[in-house]
């Protein structure tokens, strides 16, 4: 399983910006830290979250709900989560209005973990005929 590291996050986040716009810089790495290793948080060798999709949605939701950037922890959040999703083979299927609602839903408080999670196996790709 691919997982994204603390300086993989930052890197992305300093081309999301560059991109996109906003306020730039890491406001607390500590907080950055935190999300990450929480989403590989375990005890006596059982992982919470054993899944490339639990560890996605528990990554977008940390990110988020911990604001560890200046700007735009919705944005990296929510990339976070599909490029780790892509990384391991996982394709996605939405809108852009179905991103964005996303986004704005889980610092709002009408997302938690789960229904992030939810959400992922709501809008994961259906495989055709042949793929595997």
């Amino acid at each position: 399983m691919i997982v994204l590291t603390v300086d993989e996050i930052i890197e992305l986040y300093d081309k999301l910006v560059e991109k996109t716009g906003g306020l730039h810089g890491l406001r607390d790495r500590g907080l950055l830290e935190s999300a990450v290793y929480s989403a590989a948080a375990g005890f006596d060798e059982t992982e919470q979250y054993p899944t490339v999709e639990e560890k996605a949605a528990r990554l977008a939701y940390a990110i988020t709900t911990n604001h560890p950037f200046l700007d735009g922890n919705k944005r990296i959040g929510i990339l976070v989560m599909l490029v780790m999703l892509e990384l391991n083979g996982i394709g996605m299927t939405f809108t852009q209005q179905e991103l964005l609602q996303l986004g704005l839903e889980i610092p709002a408080g009408k997302r938690d973990y789960f229904l992030v999670l939810g959400w992922i196996a709501d809008h994961k790709a259906k495989l055709t005929q042949g793929e595997t």
